[in-house]
Formats: structure tokens, sequence, C-alpha cells
């Protein structure tokens, strides 16, 4: 932090008489934009993190609990509705009923930093049903 009589200083000084590092300080546009770019990097490796994740998910629903069809939608369906608080929503069918919770553990289990949702789609909300076959990615 500046002493008084260094912000003094700097106050007296014109644009021209600045030293680069002291004009960032004031120059509240780039680190705007720094920022937009430091958040939309973070939201570029968390969306293809959640993309392995899904993939990761469906191939042990498949492999362990006779998965036939698994769907990813939601937010990390699309990458334009996708944030950096986004989550991994799959709808799963094929999966025997007294086994839906234990596919439920598996899978929330492969991630400590996003979490991941499983539906049954022939148990939700009409809605719900219709935007996973709308909206909704084959994994």
């Amino acid at each position: 932090m500046e002493s008084p009589d260094e912000l003094d200083e700097t106050m007296a000084k014109t644009a021209l008489d600045i030293a680069r590092d002291q004009w960032r300080a004031y120059h509240t546009g780039a680190a705007v934009r720094q920022r937009q770019v430091t958040t939309e990097r973070q939201t570029q490796q968390r969306w293809d993190q959640a993309q392995r994740l899904a993939r990761q998910a469906a191939q042990r629903l498949r492999e362990e609990f006779g998965a036939r069809r698994v769907v990813l939608f939601g937010s990390a369906a699309q990458r334009s509705s996708f944030t950096r608080w986004s989550d991994v929503d799959l709808a799963v069918w094929g999966v025997a009923p007294e086994c839906f919770y234990s596919a439920v553990a598996a899978v929330t289990g492969l991630s400590t930093e996003i979490t991941v949702d499983l539906v049954d789609p022939d148990g939700c909300p009409t809605t719900l049903r219709t935007v996973i076959e709308r909206e909704g990615i084959e994994l």
C-alpha cells in the first residue's frame, strides 16, 4: 500500500507521468476485461471437466448398473448455458429400481468438484422428461 506522501505524489502526476504498473491500477476497463478472461478460462476448464465427468459416469452406469441409455441435459449439455457453478445432470434408463441409489452413489462419488445429479426419467415430471428428450445429449 502506498504511503500518503506517495499517494499525493502519484495524484499530482499526469497520465503521461504515471508508470505502467501505476496506470493499471487506474485503468478499470483493463481490470474488468482481465477478470472476464480469467472467468471464461475457468468456466471453459470446468466445462471440459464436466464433459469428461459425464462420459465417465455414463460408462460406469452402463458397465456396473446395466444402463441402456444415458442422456446429459441441463446446463452441462450446452456450453452457452454452462457456468462455473453448473453441475452435471444425467437421465438414465435401464437401471433396476433396487440398484438406483447405488448408481447415484457411484456417480456422485466420481468428483469432489462437480456435482452429478442422476434422474430416472420414468419417475420425473412430464415437463422435465420433455426437456431431457428435446435438449439432452445421448452419451
